[in-house]
């Protein structure tokens, strides 16, 4: 049985407040597709009598941990273990056209970053896995010991903006030829040393961004993400709201460029009025994207790096 850590929802204050609008005082149903541990669930179930929940999670184990965390709302919430970009066929299966909230918390949960043995925190030793789904095959050992070289740059260059990528490659080739790497701490101490010590002074730990550019390989997170976004807004019913909390430049590049699309005219630009029917379907609730204030900083840490953007379906 897995114990859930100690979880604070990121951003809980001003995630309510965006999605309050669309299910105060009415029947409604939000899809949380990044259930986690389940905090935002449960303060969304706990302000609104009358919503349902539709909780997604790749994590079994996270399901589980939820499941165990809301089960006095059990009546008003559905469970399905799946990816977020499978949200269209999860809405089929039970039935709804239409929902009036979509929230996204992205990147790695605080079970997943807690359980050492995941192999996703680079301070602690464990197998390398880094797998968001435990049943899948692919795993970050996998990644590092059997990519070539050339794909293993590619990676760290487009998905860790890693620009020692050339370095780290040929250390990790080095030192898969005397055997597996199979240790996240040995990974860490070979990207930390394939840096140039001044480098390593500054910007935070310096296999930061090879672990998260394996974790996106080995999760196929990015790829998710954009067949999530199109499918969260054509989902939202008139009135509905979308929120997207990212923690990294590649999510919330993504996320900004799919919300600012909805929200421009597709009016041809030498027409003097706008054509209803080319006219947004989207309304941006906030201006860029808004951070953690100080306060919740001090309290949760695990906010310093979180983007929130979020959209009103205003057309269909």
């Amino acid at each position: 049985m897995i114990v859930a850590p100690t979880h604070i929802p990121v951003m809980l204050p001003r995630v309510l407040g965006l999605l309050a609008p669309a299910l105060a005082d009415r029947p409604a149903t939000v899809v949380d597709a990044t259930l986690g541990l389940g905090g935002h669930a449960e303060a969304l179930l706990s302000a609104h009598p009358q919503l349902m929940v539709v909780g997604l999670d790749r994590d079994g184990e996270a399901l589980e941990a939820s499941r165990r965390r809301l089960a006095g709302y059990a009546d008003r919430l559905r469970l399905v273990h799946a990816v977020y970009d499978e949200m269209p066929q999860v809405l089929t299966d039970l039935g709804l056209e239409r929902v009036e909230g979509v929230l996204f918390d992205l990147g790695v949960s605080s079970l997943q970053l807690d359980e050492a043995r995941r192999g996703f925190a680079y301070a602690q030793d464990a197998p390398l896995d880094m797998r968001m789904d435990g049943s899948q095959a692919l795993t970050a050992a996998a990644v590092v010991n059997e990519y070539s070289p050339a794909e293993l740059i590619r990676i760290l260059r487009e998905f860790g903006e890693e620009r020692f990528a050339g370095r780290i490659v040929d250390a990790l080739v080095r030192e898969r030829r005397r055997g597996r790497l199979d240790s996240s701490a040995r990974l860490a101490e070979l990207v930390r040393d394939a840096i140039p010590a001044a480098t390593r002074r500054t910007g935070g730990h310096p296999a930061k961004r090879t672990f998260q550019a394996l974790r996106i390989e080995v999760n196929g997170e990015l790829a998710a993400l954009r067949a999530a976004l199109p499918a969260a807004i054509d989902a939202l019913a008139l009135g509905g709201r979308l929120v997207v909390m990212s923690y990294q430049s590649l999510e919330d590049r993504l996320v900004k460029r799919a919300l600012a699309a909805g929200a421009a005219s597709r009016t041809p630009v030498d027409l003097p009025v706008e054509l209803p029917e080319h006219g947004p379907t989207l309304r941006l609730l906030t201006r860029g994207a808004e951070r953690a204030d100080d306060a919740e900083l001090r309290a949760n840490p695990r906010a310093t790096s979180v983007r929130l953007r979020a959209v009103e379906r205003v057309a269909s």
